[in-house]
């Protein structure tokens, strides 16, 4: 995408940073304590702690990654949201209460608060650090993404702009400043997403999405000249090449030195060439947009509706719509979507994105992303079942989201906070559908980051609000790494240094510990966020939710409801969990791209561990738990490693 800067967003997001700044600032001089530093003294009021559960779990993967895959994949992108927020329901009748009971600051205090065990100590720390640093990862390619048109700098200033404003924050005062950043966000999110819901449905749906200004591709159609079905030429169109990728015939065609991919359909007499939007290398080591280079403008923003069908006459736009006529109306009608196709093009990458027209119902339905009816495989429909796990889960087993129980007074306060999150949430993924589906058919998708949905949807409704959602955008990041962050440090400080190593530490020196451990994750993260660039934030969630499901809620509900639990039941559990699913992710097709290697040739076609490394990981605690007779721990015993 070629993306100008925003100066009213760049103002708007100086003010917020300076305000977040100004909280850190303002608490660090009440943290004197390890206990004010990891868990704010456990002084926070439920309806406070309530949205800011809200803002730490409405993270990237839920503003930008859900709105950017419902935008691309349709209805499946909104599976996301369905398990993050059923995970809820997991969290607030099986573990709030009976967490908030258990711990004192970390999740490694609670899994161990009745063995002392130094193997519980070091397997639920390393945990934490693991699951912390997948969702961080996420977070920060997130900030990458929102950056360029924001700033107009480069992915990997973004990230690490982020990771240095975040570590100032966790450094200064921990838990307390990025508890009230985390609900400043929350409740701003939950306002703009609101207000853009408006703005879409007041504008309704339409055949040529007014942009303010924005470019809008208009794509070219040509009729071919072939012979034995090769292109020869079409107009003043000259043909170079010609091959099939993805199931498709591309040709890329030369007019005036300018070489572009166009994609040859239909049959016999009546062959037409469509232009596809393309990333090209370039003889020199750079990159052609469109067979041009960047600084030409070329490449352009997509995504619009194909046909529009209202009481089944076709019309040009449909004026301003209901929530249920918005979606009704897009069920009756067409929506052009976007396929990546990628190919070798005489030994140089290229990355074509093909228009497809998809009818609303099978856009409104499962099917676009995940295979689980008609084309599905076995593959396919256990993936689908492993990230349904993953998502339902996780969401009780995320050391940062767990942390957070320890922030308020009693266990009925933890209780009255999940519910105020559950409501919140709730009502956010209501409103990522209509802000997805109203950047699929805005024309407004960049095809290269799926994360931008949502901030470009905004743009196009106006500077003013492109520029408050962008600000948000950044909090939504800022809060959720920090609350990461204090996660990590506690891991590494508090468990790690305090009970494992038996450092013996006074409180300042823990304090200190945890910031110090706060630089060395943050900086972790960032160099992890500029790796992953161009991954969709909410896939990589996925990831950190299915580790945290396998390692970790295993553990928590043996430990919680079955008295037989033992301390290498628990640790053992936590090792499988964490071994298995890593395993898995680093042998997925995903991964073997990211390596530069085929797909095709992945050990397994699983993307998601959570339906292999679950029930391994839940197995590996009750049969080491069984089978422990002479040397079965109690509560009071300590048990060597």
């Amino acid at each position: 995408m070629i993306y100008e800067v925003s100066y009213t967003a760049l103002i708007f997001f100086i003010a917020f940073v300076g305000i977040v700044l100004w909280l850190s600032f303002y608490f660090a001089r009440r943290t004197k304590s390890s206990a004010s530093y990891y868990a704010a003294g456990g002084r926070i009021h439920w309806t406070v702690n309530g949205i800011a559960f809200a803002g730490d779990y409405l993270s990237a993967a839920s503003f930008l990654g859900i709105c950017g895959m419902i935008a691309v994949s349709g209805f499946d992108g909104f599976l996301y949201a369905i398990g993050f927020l059923a995970g809820w329901i997991v969290a607030l009748f099986l573990i709030a209460e009976p967490f908030k009971r258990l711990g004192k600051y970390t999740f490694t205090d609670a899994l161990n608060s009745k063995f002392r065990s130094r193997m519980i100590t070091l397997c639920a720390s390393i945990s934490t650090l693991i699951v912390s640093i997948f969702y961080l990862i996420p977070q920060m390619v997130g900030a990458g993404d929102l950056v360029t048109p924001l700033l107009g700098l480069p992915h990997w200033v973004g990230v690490l702009f982020v990771g240095a404003i975040v570590i100032l924050i966790v450094a200064s005062a921990g838990m307390t400043s990025t508890t009230y950043v985390q609900f400043l966000k929350g409740g701003l999110l939950l306002v703009l997403s609101t207000v853009l819901t408006v703005y879409i449905l007041k504008n309704g749906l339409s055949l040529q999405p007014d942009h303010k200004g924005q470019p809008y591709h208009q794509f070219i159609h040509l009729s071919p000249q072939l012979v034995d079905k090769k292109v020869q030429d079409a107009g003043e169109w000259k043909a170079i090449s010609q091959q099939s990728a993805g199931g498709n015939e591309f040709v890329k065609m030369e007019k005036e030195g300018v070489e572009r991919w166009f994609l040859l359909s239909g049959q016999e007499g009546d062959y037409e060439l469509t232009e596809v939007l393309s990333i090209s290398e370039s003889g020199n080591g750079g990159l052609l947009y469109n067979g041009e280079p960047k600084e030409k403008a070329k490449f352009f923003q997509v995504g619009h509706m194909n046909k529009i069908i209202v009481d089944g006459k076709e019309v040009d736009k449909t004026g301003p719509l209901g929530p249920f006529e918005f979606l009704s109306t897009i069920k009756n009608s067409e929506v052009m979507r976007f396929n990546q196709v990628k190919l070798n093009d005489e030994g140089k990458a290229v990355s074509l994105y093909v228009p497809q027209s998809v009818s609303g119902k099978n856009f409104l339905l499962p099917g676009l992303k995940y295979k689980i009816g008609k084309g599905s495989s076995v593959w396919s429909k256990l993936d689908f079942i492993s990230l349904m796990l993953a998502l339902f889960l996780g969401t009780a087993a995320l050391p940062h989201i767990l942390i957070r129980y320890y922030t308020v007074h009693s266990p009925r306060d933890a209780r009255k906070s999940t519910i105020l999150a559950i409501t919140a949430i709730g009502l956010f993924y209501l409103l990522t559908l209509f802000m997805g589906l109203g950047a699929a058919v805005n024309g407004v998708m960049d095809v290269e980051s799926s994360n931008m949905a949502a901030p470009l949807l905004a743009r196009a409704f106006g500077a003013a609000l492109f520029s408050m959602i962008s600000a948000v955008a950044f909090a939504t990041i800022l809060g959720t790494v920090a609350g990461l962050i204090v996660a990590s440090s506690g891991a590494i400080a508090h468990d790690i240094m305090d009970n494992y190593l038996k450092l013996q530490q006074t409180d300042t020196q823990k304090v200190r510990a945890g910031k110090i451990s706060a630089m060395v994750v943050g900086l972790f993260a960032i160099i992890l966020g500029i790796a992953f660039k161009g991954m969709n934030v909410s896939f990589l969630v996925g990831w950190a939710f299915a580790i945290a499901a396998s390692a970790n809620l295993p553990a928590i509900l043996f430990l919680l409801f079955w008295k037989k639990t033992t301390a290498k039941g628990i640790g053992y559990s936590i090792i499988v969990g964490i071994v298995s699913s890593l395993t898995i992710i680093l042998t997925s097709p995903t991964m073997w791209t990211r390596y530069g290697l085929n797909p095709d040739d992945a050990f397994h076609k699983l993307e998601n561990p959570a339906i292999i490394s679950f029930p391994l990981a839940a197995l590996t605690i009750y049969l080491v738990s069984a089978l422990a007779k002479k040397n079965r721990e109690t509560p009071a015993k300590n048990e060597a490693m």
